[in-house]
């Protein structure tokens, strides 16, 4: 399904009540699924009320426009504090910041997929995280998931 035509929606409304659109992901089988829009308040948080805005006015948009063409539950959620990190612009953003990492495959050097560390950033199409004493660095492109790890 081409997300694009339902993100630059969801991008107008949310900018509109001054709010950042995160992602918008589609989940599930192709005849039923959940849209997913997440969103995100710079420099603070998002509330149940932002997500229930949010939703009524992209729900509005979409019903008009029919541009999902099949069952569907439209999902307004704020990144969490175990946020995912979806454009690279989010490694630097959050450099620092104690993540967990998943790859899609293992480097040798490393031995497996899965680490904690704390992100150092992405530079030429490299992220670098600080492992303990030792730095790993993996291509972007080498990275299934990485998510913040929820400071309290």
């Amino acid at each position: 399904m081409n997300l694009e035509p339902i993100r630059a929606i969801a991008e107008r409304v949310a900018g509109s009540e001054g709010l950042e659109l995160v992602a918008v992901e589609w989940a599930g089988t192709h005849s039923q699924g959940v849209l997913r829009i997440v969103i995100d308040r710079p420099g603070g948080a998002i509330s149940h009320g932002d997500c229930q805005t949010v939703s009524e006015q992209v729900g509005t948009i979409l019903d008009v426009e029919d541009l999902v063409p099949r069952r569907y539950v439209l999902e307004v959620a704020s990144p969490g504090l175990d946020r995912k990190l979806y454009t690279p612009a989010d490694y630097e953003r959050f450099r620092g910041r104690r993540v967990k990492v998943r790859l899609k495959q293992a480097p040798a050097a490393l031995g497996r997929k899965r680490f904690t560390a704390e992100l150092e950033g992405l530079a030429d199409g490299v992220v670098s995280f600080r492992l303990g004493e030792e730095r790993v660095e993996v291509r972007y492109e080498e990275i299934d998931v990485v998510n913040l790890v929820a400071e309290l």
